[in-house]
């Protein structure tokens, strides 16, 4: 049976209207079962899963909000500013308003003559957007595209179309259960599949054929990361069972390299080698094997790592400048081997891996990580301290006989960590949950004080975005408090009179001068509701401020050969 792009986006919106993750995948995969064209089961798991093309493609369609936006207002002959731009924040959402739009605006519903649109059509409009660059020609072939379509249909293709999540509270675990679920396969197979392909598409389309096993993996495609979990979420009754080693303050890469070939990728699997020419040059330079490596990437100079604000200046930097190069030069710090010449190894135990890391640095002067046993809390405490004197996050816990346990967050791997500081917030905006906690408002945008400030005319301003560390008793409570607070709705969104207090701590305080405040925290959570606190106990912009400045300032012990990590020869 050959499905339409319409089919692929009602079953998506059915997806997002649905509670229960169980719900979610048996709807997913009835729609994958069906599918008998092998090419239409490959495109529909890449545009759920990675969006309109393969992750292992490194292609992108670069295609803003703004074009999207451009492109609806002329298409309904609005204004943009007048019109789109207050719609857009009334639904809250770029894609929802376009849709709504070319629904209910006159101009546009003339202008529209629906057709079924196969996914393989699909895919050719998609690969349009590729061979040109201009927002005027991105906008004549939007025009295009949505004229043969329906208001559902041109929420999805612009959602597909930005390669990033659907936002309809069904991720990639959920994906490869309903492959798994459609065609009758053991789940840890089609996991394993799309792990070392790296390619969701192909995984459906093996798993339909019942040749999961014929997987294999390929040098210069990227695996899916292994994730670590806080301790605190994690009971652990031998801590000897685990090595330690310090936790970077730095960026998570994954290195490939062959026959003086290497590319470089970040944790999102998108590839950063243009970004970190040096880490390039670093590996090429070592005449290493046929291998694939875990690391981190730092700003090292002053036999110091530097803070991860240094790093920050060289992020999304696509060709840094010779004077860039210098002032924040960037070095890579191996701490786990996952493939070489020719065989993958993530299925050996962590202390084999490292042994065999251990040799790539002693013979051709890898920089990798050092690693400490432990034996009980106060090893773990004592190492934690030494790591926080150097500079650094704090500790990885690694289970000794754990394999690489790729996309997953388990207790294998554990992080040692102090929060970077807490502020007392106040709750600015409440935005609608998915999943079990369909139905309730659980993700939520939380301000500073800013009404001494000279600088701000209004009262409070955001500071970052927090959605856990609440009990489920405790969210009933807040939203029955949201509902008496509430005076603005942005449909997914509420606007909230700023009276409900949170205590937020962070792992980190960013420059970002794009937000209103100029800073972002990093992985803030909620710490405690304060309900015995009111608007006037909220932390001020200053105190961000001075804080960031403390960070900056602070004095780090060097973080030379034979402490931390190994640089080699």
């Amino acid at each position: 049976m050959i499905q339409s792009f319409q089919h692929l986006c009602e079953t998506i919106q059915t997806i997002s209207e649905t509670r229960g993750s169980n719900a979610k995948i048996s709807i997913c995969s009835n729609f994958l079962r069906q599918l008998n064209d092998e090419r239409d089961l490959e495109l529909a798991a890449q545009f759920i899963g990675e969006g309109a093309f393969s992750s292992t493609s490194g292609e992108s369609a670069s295609v803003g909000s703004r074009t999207t936006g451009l492109a609806a207002s002329q298409f309904c002959e609005i204004d943009y500013d007048l019109v789109f731009k207050p719609c857009r924040t009334a639904t809250g959402s770029n894609s929802e308003t376009v849709a709504r739009l070319l629904e209910n605006v006159e101009a546009a519903v003339l202008k529209r003559e629906p057709r079924q649109i196969s996914l393989q059509e699909v895919e050719e409009m998609f690969k349009n957007f590729l061979e040109i660059s201009s927002r005027d020609d991105k906008i004549e072939v939007l025009h295009k595209v949505w004229k043969n379509m329906n208001p559902v249909e041109v929420k999805y293709f612009i959602r597909i179309l930005g390669r990033g999540s659907l936002r309809i509270g069904f991720e990639s675990k959920s994906l490869t259960a309903a492959i798994a679920r459609a065609f009758k396969r053991d789940l840890e197979s089609v996991r394993y599949a799309h792990m070392i392909t790296g390619n969701i598409g192909k995984t459906a389309v093996l798993a339909r054929r019942g040749e999961l096993e014929s997987a294999t993996f390929r040098l210069f495609h990227p695996l899916s990361f292994m994730l670590a979990s806080p301790i605190e979420s994690r009971s652990v009754s031998d801590i000897s069972s685990y090595i330690a080693e310090e936790k970077f303050d730095g960026m998570r890469a994954q290195v490939h390299h062959r026959d003086g070939e290497v590319k470089i990728f970040s944790r999102d699997l998108n590839e950063i080698t243009a970004s970190f020419p040096e880490v390039a040059k670093q590996i090429a330079g070592k005449n290493l094997p046929e291998i694939v490596l875990d690391g981190e990437i730092c700003i090292f100079s002053n036999d110091q790592i530097q803070p991860f604000q240094h790093l920050q200046k060289r992020m999304g930097v696509k060709k840094p400048s010779k004077k860039i190069l210098e002032k924040y030069p960037a070095l890579f710090i191996a701490f786990d081997l996952l493939y070489i010449e020719g065989s993958p190894v993530f299925d050996e135990a962590c202390l084999v891996r490292r042994s065999r890391l251990r040799d790539i640095h002693s013979e051709f002067g890898l920089p990798v990580t050092r690693q400490f046993d432990v034996a009980d809390p106060e090893d773990v405490e004592k190492l934690f301290e030494l790591a926080l004197e150097r500079g650094n996050e704090g500790l990885m816990l690694k289970q000794k006989e754990s394999v690489y346990e790729y996309g997953k967050r388990g207790k294998s791997w554990l992080k040692v960590k102090k929060p970077g500081g807490s502020l007392d917030t106040v709750m600015m905006y409440a935005h609608a949950g998915s999943g079990k906690r369909g139905g309730l408002y659980s993700d939520f945008t939380l301000g500073v004080s800013v009404k001494d400030d000279e600088r701000y005319e209004e009262e409070f301003i955001p500071i970052g975005k927090a959605y856990g560390g609440y009990s489920d008793e405790e969210l009933k409570k807040m939203n029955k408090r949201i509902k008496e607070l509430t005076v603005e709705r942005y449909g997914p969104t509420l606007g909230l009179i700023p009276e409900l207090v949170v205590e937020i701590e962070f792992d980190d305080i960013q420059v970002n001068r794009r937000t209103k405040a100029g800073y972002t925290l990093r992985f803030p959570r909620f710490k405690a509701i304060r309900w015995d606190l009111s608007p006037a106990d909220v932390d001020r912009l200053k105190d961000v401020e001075q804080a960031y400045e403390n960070k900056m300032n602070r004095k780090s012990s060097p973080q030379k050969e034979g402490k931390s990590f190994k640089l080699g020869t």
